[in-house]
């Protein structure tokens, strides 16, 4: 079920918005999980973050091979950096 940008939760844009960033996200994930296709993708982009920080994401993502699971490469077996949710252990 697709939701309009403006039915998503502060929580569940603010993941969205995460996700859109990490570089070994693919699209089709946020997809999966939020029902969101690129094109919604890149709108609620355009309206919630501030144009320079758009401009950025847009380059950064343009044509990413992580980001497309249809052009990412076979080795690519995860979504995420291995080192992306270590948390410190009582140091």
């Amino acid at each position: 079920m697709k939701k309009n940008i403006q039915n998503y939760t502060v929580e569940e844009t603010s993941r969205i918005i995460e996700m859109a960033w990490e570089d070994r996200t693919p699209f089709e994930a946020i997809e999966g999980l939020f029902g969101m296709n690129s094109n919604q993708l890149v709108d609620l982009m355009r309206n919630k973050l501030k144009i320079g920080s758009f401009k950025v994401w847009r380059k950064r993502m343009r044509g990413r091979q992580t980001k497309h699971l249809s052009l990412r490469p076979e080795a690519i077996l995860r979504g995420y950096c291995k080192t992306q949710y270590k948390h410190s252990r009582g140091k």
